[in-house]
C-alpha cells in the first residue's frame, strides 16, 4: 500500500480553500454566481497573503472582524453585505470539511441594512417607456430595429437580460396566442437565474408581436452561435455577450430618441449618444432597471403580486423588498383602488332603506 500521507484540511491555503469551495459551489448555482462569489473571495485572499496568513486555521476571529472594518470603509453597505454573506457561506463549507474550529462562520459580521439601502430607485418610468415605445413604433427610420424589438421584448416580458439574451428564433411564437418561452440551456451558454424553475412562457401583447415580427423579417442578421443555436437577437457575431445586452438596452432607452435632451446636450455632437459612452447618460437604462419598471407599471396596473411574480419570474417577497418602486402618490392610489374593490359592494350596503313597515 501507498504510504502517502493523508492531507490535512487545517494545512490548507486561503487561495487553495477558495478554489476548493468554487468547484464544490460549481455544481448547485450558475456561473454568473460563482464569478461573483470568485471575485469576492478573490480580495479576502489577497488581504490573507498581504499579512501573512498562510493557512486558514491560523485566522482568528479578530482577523474577520478586521476585515470587515476594512472593507467598511471601502464600499457601500449593500456591498459589504453581499461581500460578508458570501465570506460566511465560505466559513460554514471550511468548518463542514474540518478546516477551522466550528462555530468559525458565527464570527463573521453581517451589516444591517434596510430594504432600501439593499436596492436602487433608478427604473424606466412608465411614462418614459411609453413615449420611447410610441417612437419606435411610429419611426419609419427605426420601427423593427434590433434596439426597438430589445425594448419590447424587456418592456412586456419583464425578464431578466440573461433572460432575454437566451431566447433563440424556436422560442418565439408570434401565431394565435403569441408568446415567448424562457428556456434554461446551461450546456450551451444560456441559462436561466433560477434554472429550471424560471422556465416560463410569457404572452405577448399585438404591438410587441408585429415588432418582433418585423425585426424577424427585416433586420435580424441571419447567423448562429458557437452552439448551432439561432439567437433570436443577434449581433454579426451570432449571440451577444451579456456586456452588449447592457449596452443596446442603454441605446434604447436615450431620451434623445424621441425628444430634445433633458441634459442640455446637443444632440449631434452629444458623446452619450456612442455605444461606448451611452452609459453614462443620466436618463439611460440597464436591462434591470427596465425590468425593476416594468414591475413597478404591472403593480400600478392593479396586477396582484403573485401574477406579477409568476410573469418575471420572482418571488412576491423578493418583488416587494426589491422590484416594487413605486412614488409614494402611486401606493397610496394603490391602496385606494385596493380598498374600493374590496368593499364597494359593502359600503353600497350601508345606507339606510325606507321600507313599509318604518
Amino acid at each position: 500500500m501507498s504510504g502517502r500521507r493523508r492531507p490535512n484540511p487545517e494545512d490548507l491555503s486561503p487561495r487553495d480553500a477558495k478554489e476548493r469551495y468554487l468547484r464544490r459551489r460549481q455544481s448547485d448555482s450558475t456561473e454568473k454566481s460563482v464569478h461573483g462569489w470568485e471575485y469576492r473571495l478573490k480580495l479576502f485572499v489577497e488581504w490573507c497573503e498581504g499579512i501573512g496568513i498562510t493557512r486558514v486555521s491560523d485566522l482568528r476571529r479578530y482577523d474577520i472582524d478586521e476585515y470587515y472594518e476594512l472593507r467598511s470603509a471601502k464600499v457601500a453597505p449593500v456591498t459589504l453585505e453581499g461581500e460578508m454573506w458570501t465570506l460566511k457561506m465560505f466559513f460554514e463549507f471550511l468548518e463542514d470539511i474540518g478546516a477551522v474550529e466550528d462555530g468559525f462562520a458565527e464570527s463573521v459580521r453581517i451589516p444591517d441594512i434596510d430594504a432600501e439601502e439593499r436596492s436602487s430607485n433608478k427604473k424606466l418610468h412608465a411614462d418614459d417607456a411609453k413615449l420611447l415605445l410610441t417612437h419606435y413604433r411610429q419611426s419609419e427610420q427605426d420601427y423593427g430595429t434590433r434596439q426597438h424589438a430589445f425594448l419590447e421584448l424587456a418592456w412586456f416580458t419583464g425578464a431578466r437580460q440573461g433572460g432575454i439574451r437566451g431566447l433563440d428564433i424556436r422560442d418565439v411564437h408570434l401565431d394565435e396566442n403569441p408568446y415567448v418561452s424562457f428556456r434554461h440551456r446551461p450546456d450551451s451558454g444560456t441559462p436561466l437565474k433560477n434554472k429550471r424553475r424560471g422556465e416560463r412562457p410569457v404572452g405577448l401583447p399585438p404591438e410587441t408581436v408585429d415588432a418582433l415580427q418585423t425585426y424577424i423579417n427585416e433586420n435580424r442578421h441571419d447567423t448562429r452561435d458557437d452552439n448551432g443555436r439561432q439567437p433570436l437577437l443577434t449581433s454579426l457575431r451570432g449571440r451577444p455577450s451579456s456586456n452588449t445586452v447592457r449596452i443596446w438596452s442603454y441605446l434604447a432607452t436615450l431620451p434623445c430618441t424621441y425628444n430634445a435632451c433633458p441634459h442640455g446636450k446637443e444632440i449631434a455632437t452629444c458623446e452619450w449618444r456612442d455605444r461606448a459612452h451611452a452609459s453614462k447618460c443620466p436618463s439611460s437604462r440597464s436591462p434591470h432597471q427596465i425590468r425593476t419598471g416594468t414591475i413597478t407599471w404591472l403593480l400600478n396596473l392593479g396586477w396582484p403580486p403573485q401574477d406579477v411574480a409568476e410573469r418575471v419570474n420572482a418571488t412576491r417577497k423578493t418583488i416587494e423588498e426589491h422590484y416594487d418602486k413605486a412614488s409614494p402618490e402611486e401606493r397610496r392610489r394603490r391602496q385606494r383602488e385596493r380598498m374600493e374593490d374590496r368593499r364597494r359592494q359593502l359600503v353600497n350596503q350601508l345606507d339606510f332603506t325606507p321600507t313599509d313597515d318604518q
